[in-house]
């Protein structure tokens, strides 16, 4: 192989640290509509085709706090996968929060959300405009809105 080859990735992995691998593999099959590919004491994992994704579940039990993950995103092809994956995921009974049109990122997109049973933030999102220029009162991006401090306590959009 040659330095300018280029490496061809298969998928991304993640791994997540979870209070309660058994509560969070509920969350997740529901969230993602698959089974684990592993499953043993404290770990789980699931082998996501799409998108293409290895998901890693580790129980660390006296977790403090939802981790170091600042969220965790699918992006998709439209508004209508968006609202497809919302409407799955809240007949699932996932409680999700939406945000339409908003500047994250430096790109117009529509998107929703969704919180694991530890905290941790998941979003689906279509760019709709992409590369907008840096505004002087600018908030940071991708920012948690959780209603009184309990990330499950989110409220539909």
């Amino acid at each position: 192989m040659s330095a300018t080859s280029e490496v061809q990735a298969l998928k991304v992995h993640v791994s997540v640290n979870v209070r309660n691998v058994e509560k969070s593999i509920d969350f997740y099959r529901r969230m993602l509509g698959i089974e684990p590919s592993k499953v043993r004491t404290g770990y789980a994992k699931f082998d996501v085709q799409n998108p293409p994704l290895n998901l890693a579940l580790n129980e660390v039990p006296d977790l403090n706090g939802p981790g170091a993950l600042s969220h965790l995103g699918i992006q998709v092809g439209s508004t209508d996968d968006v609202l497809a994956t919302r409407l799955r995921w809240q007949r699932l009974g996932l409680v999700t929060r939406d945000e339409m049109q908003t500047s994250c990122c430096y790109a117009k997109q529509d998107k929703t959300w969704v919180h694991d049973p530890d905290g941790n933030e998941w979003e689906v999102f279509v760019v709709l405009e992409d590369n907008l220029p840096e505004a002087a009162a600018s908030t940071a991006c991708c920012t948690s809105k959780v209603a009184s401090g309990n990330p499950m306590s989110t409220t539909t959009a």
